[in-house]
């Protein structure tokens, strides 16, 4: 059994969208007074704040009177945001993230409801403080009763319903195919079958009207309805893209599981590439650390095998037929000759062929090539 969220797409009425907007206005109060008061206390008085304190805070300021507006909404979103908030402080002292920020109402809103806050019956989705069910699209149905439900609203003003299920995973009939890819930006990946995965680049696709909305966007005066006209129009074209490189990654993923037992790739420090001065943009619209993200659980429910090798492995520089190693090879040379046998390379797929022998050899010997080399 695993717990998978399903999305989708729903369209409020009036009365349910002045609803919601209080309601994320109230977690969005509730998590950035908890935040300051947890700040406050650490730095003036050295006191540690856990869950529990913070929720015995949140139960005095409702009983208190000051904000009688947080008692109109329902008391599970603003206990559940003190739980993130809680995760949050235990990733930052695990070193695995920053230190807790302020949330902001220029960005996504989300409430998050419990069983105790809404009812799912019939196909139909009611929320807490609401007698009329959701407008959702049901793009696919349920494979059980949510256990959690995250209402939120993007930066393009759409609504979205995340409901958390429990499912069973069903293993994919085994196949005898492996694979090795190189990711790149070029193409998105090219196989060690040869085949080339082009990159779609759907942020250069929409650079021209995003440039020009924005520069419309930067003339309107602070404030203005206009500018919050304007705003929206820019983050449509940010979702579009956004969109785009999503739909684009999930088909790609879900073929790689589908057609292969084995898929063999190297492990990338996007967040250190990421900092290339000419190339940050076009690897931050490439999406690589998504696509493994994606092939990684998509792999676990299918019972596939995912494998990633040592980013320092020179895949690349390494003959895929004698594994004769050059020296260097620069970045513009995208094939070369082997000096040992004389076989000329393609740099990409013959760096897909070293990745995937690279995964076989761990496989198939349980030693790593390199003590990074991660099996899934």
């Amino acid at each position: 059994m695993a717990n998978r969220a399903y999305k989708y797409r729903f369209y409020p009425t009036d009365e349910q969208k002045d609803l919601l907007t209080q309601t994320f206005g109230c977690v969005r109060f509730v998590y950035n007074h908890v935040l300051r008061w947890r700040t406050d206390a650490f730095y003036q008085r050295q006191e540690k704040i856990g869950y529990r304190e913070a929720n015995a805070e949140l139960s005095r300021i409702k009983k208190a009177g000051e904000f009688p507006w947080l008692n109109d909404v329902s008391s599970v979103p603003l206990q559940q945001c003190l739980r993130h908030q809680q995760a949050a402080f235990k990733n930052f002292f695990a070193g695995r993230a920053k230190y807790p920020a302020f949330k902001s109402k220029k960005h996504r809103q989300s409430a998050e409801f419990t069983k105790s806050a809404f009812r799912y019956r019939d196909g139909k989705l009611y929320m807490a403080k609401s007698r009329v069910a959701l407008d959702i699209r049901w793009s696919r149905p349920l494979p059980s009763e949510p256990t959690t439900v995250t209402l939120s609203k993007d930066w393009a003003g759409r609504y979205f319903v995340s409901c958390l299920c429990v499912f069973e995973p069903e293993a994919l009939p085994v196949t005898p195919k492996m694979i090795g890819i190189d990711l790149g930006l070029k193409d998105l990946f090219v196989t060690s079958e040869g085949e080339r995965i082009g990159n779609p680049r759907p942020t250069a696709r929409y650079a021209a009207r995003l440039a020009k909305a924005q520069r419309r966007l930067s003339k309107k005066k602070l404030g203005s309805a206009n500018r919050a006209k304007a705003r929206l129009k820019v983050a449509r074209i940010h979702a579009k893209i956004s969109d785009c490189r999503m739909d684009r990654l999930h088909t790609l993923s879900r073929r790689l599981i589908n057609e292969n037992q084995v898929v063999c790739a190297e492990t990338l420090a996007v967040k250190n590439l990421i900092r290339h001065p000419k190339l940050s943009k076009a690897i931050a619209d490439a999406g690589w650390g998504e696509l493994m993200r994606q092939v990684q659980y998509k792999g676990e429910w299918a019972g596939r095998q995912i494998v990633q090798i040592d980013r320092w492995y020179p895949s690349s520089k390494c003959c895929s037929c004698c594994g004769h190693t050059i020296a260097s090879l620069p970045l513009d040379v995208r094939s070369w000759a082997c000096p040992q046998c004389g076989i000329d390379h393609d740099r990409d797929i013959n760096a897909a062929r070293n990745i995937k022998a690279a995964g076989l050899a761990v496989l198939a010997c349980g030693e790593a090539v390199s003590p990074s080399a991660q099996v899934a």
